[in-house]
């Protein structure tokens, strides 16, 4: 039987002035997806940017999607977009920046607390559950005093833009393997400290 599509959400700002940031590193995975599968965003009804496609012939379906939205307001294209292509929330993996986690680590896990994210808070309240897939990709605490709410919508550092590539690498590899061969098995692969 077939359970549908997955469907994987890059949480982050819309705006060419958030694009660097690190809040929008979910966005920056959705786009190396979308570069692996060779497929292009375009504008959706659900107030999304969505492309589809496989990365393999014959693989799993996705439906990669950025919300239109700011990152706190995620949660009602995401519920538009499951229920659009008739998901549950078993078929839907989120990708986002997560404070608590080193910058260079993920993190893979489904369900739990927000953890202060207000992306994942909103996506949660609308579905009516936290239980739906994530891939936290570590962006590690602000220096000193600054306000996490700076430090999330300042880009990465120089020394970091040298690492992220293979940062997104990973992340992207980690949705897949989510999807594929399930958490416990990508958890054991990917919830690895940063290299």
């Amino acid at each position: 039987m077939d359970e549908g599509p997955w469907l994987v959400v890059g949480l982050g700002n819309p705006g060419g002035q958030y694009a660097g940031n690190r809040h929008n590193v979910g966005r920056m995975v959705l786009d190396e997806l979308a570069r692996r599968m060779g497929v292009r965003f375009g504008r959706h009804k659900t107030n999304a940017f969505v492309a589809e496609g496989r990365e393999t012939p014959g693989g799993p379906r996705y439906v990669l999607a950025a919300p239109e939205t700011y990152m706190n307001e995620s949660g009602r294209p995401v519920g538009r977009l499951v229920k659009f292509y008739s998901l549950t929330p078993e078929r839907l993996i989120v990708v986002h920046d997560e404070l608590d986690i080193p910058f260079g680590a993920l993190r893979l896990k489904t369900g739990g607390g927000h953890g202060g994210h207000n992306g994942v808070r909103d996506i949660a309240t609308v579905l009516g559950t936290p239980e739906f897939a994530r891939v936290r990709v570590g962006i590690g605490r602000p220096p000193g005093r600054q306000p996490a709410a700076d430090f999330v919508l300042r880009d990465f550092t120089p020394a970091e833009r040298k690492e992220l590539p293979l940062l997104v690498g990973a992340a992207a590899d980690a949705v897949l393997a989510l999807s594929t061969d399930g958490l416990a098995a990508a958890q054991q692969r990917f919830n690895t400290a940063p290299a």
